[in-house]
């Protein structure tokens, strides 16, 4: 392929081709983003044969533009999020081929629902304290252990997982990052009901579950270096979300302000206009994140940007609920469901208060995230830690 066709027009010219070819209104659903995906114009900077073309990752935005004006279906990305933000950056860093070729075609097109095999009772915030078993039995893994607060393991087909394989490493030194399939003999989901009423969480528990060696992502050991690639674009994925301006939580409340005068004050205003600049802020800051994105993997920056979103989050839907008053008390349901996605701009303000608690806890802790701006952003000196060079097994629990 020539240079030529991975400029704007070029891609542009390629897209109407592909349209041309497959027209979205008489093409299955499924069909029409397997060819998308085959024909590279799925994620535009992966390399050819993998849903890409080699080409810029911002000329993305050309190829998403055509497409919607032709009225194409989307791959559903609310749903396959941890797919499409965290396995996929980590498989295409450190799979082989046959593992890119296996899972990101049917993890692009929705086939496959990914989940995210990380926290532990126990080893939430400090991750590396996990304690999940792996141990090595001819060709295979047998792993044994817990996991927990897994978003979609309901309805995952697979799952990243890491798991300790030498315990007499220190904890950040033995762990050793895999593919997990979530149908296999001795994986068992259970729902973990919220304060939303909701199971979109679980708690899974690993017994016996024995997993091919060739499912290994990266070097026996080196499980927390794959790791860091997962989090980094976990927490892009979170806190740097393309919304158009009133987009994500701040839309519902600025809607109610202007079109309900009658509940506002003054003390409701000052803050109004304080969470809205900050959310337009944040907005921008998120924009100029996905573009460094283009030259090359997400940094520590991302951690800032997830750690506004949750606050944002938690101070505008507090506002909703005392601008609506006695209203802002209601919730819609409080029945065990089991969503397929979160939808904050979906539901009442009710759901969006109690929901966005959790935004602190989820894709790593806002305390966790504060030390990581401080020592990997700001270079501020790093807090002591006595059990750096320390076995696991010999760690204190």
């Amino acid at each position: 392929m020539t240079d030529s066709h991975l400029d704007a027009a070029g891609l542009r010219r390629r897209t109407q081709e592909f349209l041309a070819a497959h027209d979205p209104a008489a093409t299955d659903r499924l069909d029409f983003l397997r060819a998308r995906f085959d024909a590279g114009l799925a994620w535009v900077h992966y390399p050819e044969g993998l849903g890409g073309l080699g080409a810029p990752r911002s000329l993305q935005a050309v190829v998403d533009a055509e497409l919607e004006a032709a009225g194409a279906p989307d791959n559903d990305p609310r749903r396959i999020g941890i797919g499409l933000g965290m396995a996929a950056p980590t498989i295409l860093r450190y799979g082989s081929e046959e593992q890119q070729r296996r899972c990101l075609r049917p993890l692009w097109t929705g086939e496959e629902v990914w989940c995210q095999l990380f926290s532990e009772p126990g080893a939430g915030s400090d991750l590396a304290a996990l304690r999940t078993r792996a141990v090595r039995d001819a060709d295979d893994w047998v792993v044994d252990g817990q996991k927990v607060w897994t978003s979609s393991a309901h309805l995952a087909r697979w799952a990243i997982l890491i798991a300790r394989t030498d315990p007499d490493l220190p904890k950040h030194q033995g762990i050793t990052y895999f593919l997990c399939d979530m149908t296999d003999p001795g994986v068992e989901v259970r729902p973990l009901r919220q304060i939303t009423g909701e199971a979109e969480f679980n708690e899974v528990f690993l017994t016996g579950v024995r997993i091919p060696d060739a499912r290994r992502l990266g070097e026996v050991g080196d499980g927390w270096r794959v790791a860091q690639t997962t989090l980094m674009n976990e927490r892009v994925s979170i806190g740097g979300m393309r919304l158009p301006r009133e987009g994500g939580m701040i839309g519902p409340v600025a809607r109610t302000w202007r079109e309900r005068p009658a509940l506002r004050t003054h003390d409701l205003h000052q803050r109004l206009l304080r969470l809205w600049t900050e959310a337009e802020v944040a907005r921008l800051a998120s924009e100029r994140l996905r573009q460094q994105l283009v030259a090359g993997q997400p940094g520590p920056e991302g951690s800032g940007m997830k750690l506004a979103f949750a606050r944002l989050n938690q101070e505008i839907s507090g506002l909703e609920v005392e601008l609506r008053g006695e209203e802002g008390l209601l919730y819609d349901d409080w029945t065990l469901r089991r969503p397929e996605l979160v939808d904050f701009t979906g539901r009442d303000a009710g759901y969006r208060y109690l929901r966005a608690k959790g935004n602190s806890i989820e894709g790593g802790t806002s305390e966790v995230l504060l030390n990581i701006v401080a020592e990997r952003v700001l270079g501020l000196p790093a807090e002591p830690r006595t059990d750096k060079d320390v076995a696991w097994k010999d760690l204190a629990r």
